[in-house]
């Protein structure tokens, strides 16, 4: 997935978009990080794939403006303890990524500072079994906007589960990625016709500046 967008894709964007009247709120929104770990986006690692590096500059682009505006920021990680079932996830995958391997780890680029939430999952979702929508209530957060990898999994999954409990979801098409970009743009198209909408990096540095 290219992290720029084409003219084409530009107007299948604001296709989906003309019909909806969701309207981005920077000051009660939360910027999502999804799994942006060393395991998708370090070259050593056997799940890394080249589209995973192409959206750090736009995701860092977002991190900086928020951490700016001094608004809520959550990274995700993708991690099992060695004492937890891999269960489904792993038979599916035949692969488990364990907390204590170093490729769990946030890439450097986008290393968690102290004030901000990382949260440890262990399914594709941000909410399955974490206090992630107890934390949002308590922020105040009714926006979210998605970023991360990979967009037909953890991405996808997290922004259909915020959509399930309330949230207004942004989905940054031009800070997510996977492996392929039939899996991306197919992804896409589903979440905006039911469950998120979808806007531009620079979009969404607009409306906050």
């Amino acid at each position: 997935m290219s992290a720029r967008m084409n003219s084409k894709q530009m107007k299948k964007k604001e296709n989906h978009n003309q019909n909806r009247k969701n309207v981005f709120k920077p000051q009660t929104s939360a910027l999502f990080i999804i799994d942006m770990q060393r395991f998708f986006c370090d070259s050593s690692s056997h799940a890394y794939f080249k589209y995973s590096t192409k959206i750090i500059p736009n995701i860092h682009q977002l991190l900086t403006v928020y951490r700016q505006q001094s608004l809520p920021v959550i990274f995700t990680r993708y991690a099992l303890l060695r004492s937890e079932s891999p269960g489904a996830m792993g038979r599916w995958w035949n692969d488990v990524l364990y907390d204590d391997d170093d490729l769990s780890n946030v890439i450097a680029p986008f290393y968690p500072r102290s004030n901000e939430l990382v949260i440890r999952k262990t399914q594709y979702s941000a909410f399955f079994e974490t206090d992630l929508d107890q934390i949002l209530k308590e922020l105040k957060v009714t926006n979210i906007l998605i970023t991360g990898v990979l967009t037909h999994l953890c991405c996808e999954t997290t922004a259909r589960d915020a959509f399930m409990r309330n949230y207004d979801v942004f989905f940054v098409v031009d800070a997510t990625a996977s492996d392929t970009q039939e899996l991306h743009d197919a992804s896409l198209r589903t979440l905006s016709d039911g469950f998120a909408t979808l806007v531009t990096t620079n979009e969404v540095i607009s409306w906050i500046r």
